[in-house]
């Protein structure tokens, strides 16, 4: 575990100064009050909070990137010089070489038409790099946050990545900037957990090097106990106490905090038998590897190898393995949106044997929940629209259709004016939840979800579980649910598969699974989720 600074920070003079930082918006409410800490050098300072709370809110002001419709008052001191009295251009010399950003969704921070390399060597070619220099420097960076088979990720583009592989391009790619300041918004989040120990160690190590402070924002208080400092708990905008990392986590003072330390997530239900819904076997899919000008296929990667599974109606099945084990695309291939061999029963009907004409009346019964939201939701469409595309193939009048987006959002929790509102307004949590609105306005049988929790305070997901759960309980709802955070799998699933490099390690009850492991990966997972 890393040891605290906060004894021996008094010496030292504050690389960051914030006092007093104020957000308010148009209409002049308060979204981030009288915010005040320092940041030391080499100090990891952790803001904590739900969805909402303010927390990347007060991280993009630091550097500028709020809308121009927010109001910004009090003071943010870089070494003495007010970053809130600064103009854009020189703001833009202190961003990155100076104070840097790993944000929240990698996909939607890395440039879609640019390869790997070409993202993570910008900086050095700026520098005036030769080629050759900058791809040896772009393969330290990538095997410095344990890039597997880094090489042949350098041609690759953003889309072609796993969520892990492109969150550890984004932080290779902050990492090359060698800033002063790092703020890391959510940075492991699409990570298992024996990946994400290993990055921010990776990080705190280059941190000492440096002597480079960190901003380190995230929901997992089972990571920042292990590597941050200092601890501020914001609720709703508001500072609701901080002090040294050991001091918050051993005596927390107030209620709100003591909410969020509370990780019992409760256990998964105990179900009657039920006709079974979903059966594979020998599941396999693989992807081309093309090259040469003609783009022939010259071999296959394979992404999942031979996987067999039942699933009963009203069961939740959950999928954990680390990034890029095939977990994600099991997920596309039983929603039949890839290719596979084998054979997926879905109802007693083998989906890989039915053509789109004979599929389409199942799409409806199978939904899917990505990992990305943001992603996933059209900019463009308002909350009501995203929800109701769905119905729009059927016949349901313009009545119906409001009375139905009004029930699915009180599912979900969310506030039925929030339908008028657009992603980008939206925290986290609150996208997830629309994501999650759009699937079930369906009714569907069964729903893959892809690490919907990855995203969320404890709280939000603690609110997601007893809803999933309820669902589970009063609608027979099926899912297959795929997760970095063993603890979510705990509460909500009934069996386990564990996938490594493409193939099921182990397949079976989920209370076994964790009182009698049967494998040494398996008990790594566990070990490292362990609060």
């Amino acid at each position: 575990m890393h040891l605290t600074q906060d004894d021996n920070k008094i010496q030292q003079t504050p690389l960051l100064k914030v006092q007093q930082l104020s957000i308010d918006n148009e209409t002049g409410q308060s979204l981030v009050k009288d915010l005040s800490f320092d940041l030391y050098p080499e100090q990891t300072v952790a803001l904590v909070g739900e969805s909402g709370s303010g927390k990347s809110m007060s991280a993009l002001a630091l550097l500028g990137l709020l809308p121009d419709n927010l109001k910004v008052q009090g003071k943010i001191e870089l070494e003495g010089l007010n970053l809130l009295a600064l103009d854009q251009p020189k703001l833009q010399r202190i961003r990155g070489k100076r104070i840097a950003m790993i944000f929240q969704e990698p996909l939607t921070a890395l440039n879609p038409l640019h390869s790997v390399e070409k993202i993570i060597g910008e900086s050095f070619y700026l520098q005036g790099d030769a080629k050759t220099e900058i791809q040896q420097k772009v393969l330290a960076l990538l095997q410095d946050v344990g890039m597997v088979e880094a090489e042949h990720v350098l041609k690759c583009y953003p889309h072609e990545l796993s969520g892990g592989q492109r969150q550890r391009v984004l932080i290779a790619m902050v990492l090359a900037l060698e800033p002063d300041i790092l703020i890391a918004d959510e940075p492991t989040t699409a990570l298992d957990v024996l990946l994400q120990a290993q990055i921010l160690e990776r990080l705190k190590s280059i941190q000492q090097q440096r002597k480079m402070a960190m901003i380190f924002i995230s929901h997992d208080l089972n990571l920042v106990k292990r590597y941050a400092d200092h601890v501020l708990v914001l609720n709703q905008g508001e500072l609701e106490e901080q002090g040294p990392s050991a001091e918050i986590f051993a005596r927390p003072q107030s209620v709100y905090t003591q909410s969020l330390l509370n990780h019992d997530f409760g256990q998964a239900l105990v179900l009657p038998l039920a006709e079974t819904l979903l059966e594979l076997n020998k599941v396999t899919v693989k992807y081309p590897i093309k090259h040469g000008v003609l783009n022939r296929v010259t071999a296959y990667q394979i992404a999942t190898e031979s996987v067999s599974l039942s699933l009963m109606q009203g069961e939740a099945l959950g999928v954990v393995g680390e990034s890029g084990s095939g977990k994600s695309s099991l997920a596309l291939a039983i929603a039949r949106l890839i290719a596979s061999e084998g054979e997926i029963y879905f109802q007693a009907q083998d989906i890989n044997q039915l053509d789109q004409k004979q599929l389409r009346p199942l799409r409806r019964e199978i939904q899917i929940v990505f990992q990305d939201p943001f992603g996933s939701l059209n900019p463009r469409l308002s909350v009501e629209q995203i929800i109701a595309e769905g119905l729009s193939l059927h016949s349901i009048s313009k009545q119906q259709c409001e009375v139905e987006i009004a029930e699915v959002l009180a599912k979900v929790e969310l506030p039925v004016d929030i339908r008028h509102t657009y992603p980008h307004q939206l925290s986290g949590g609150q996208r997830q939840r629309v994501a999650l609105a759009r699937a079930l306005i369906l009714k569907p049988k069964l729903i893959i979800l892809d690490e919907p929790t990855s995203a969320l305070d404890r709280t939000t997901q603690l609110a997601i579980i007893q809803l999933l759960r309820r669902l589970q309980q009063q609608e027979q709802m099926s899912y297959v649910f795929i997760s970095h955070d063993l603890q979510v799998i705990k509460a909500l699933c009934q069996k386990v598969l564990v996938m490594h490099q493409g193939k099921a390690l182990e397949y079976q009850a989920t209370a076994l699974l964790f009182s009698q492991p049967q494998t040494e990966y398996t008990c790594q997972l566990i070990s490292a989720s362990e609060y």
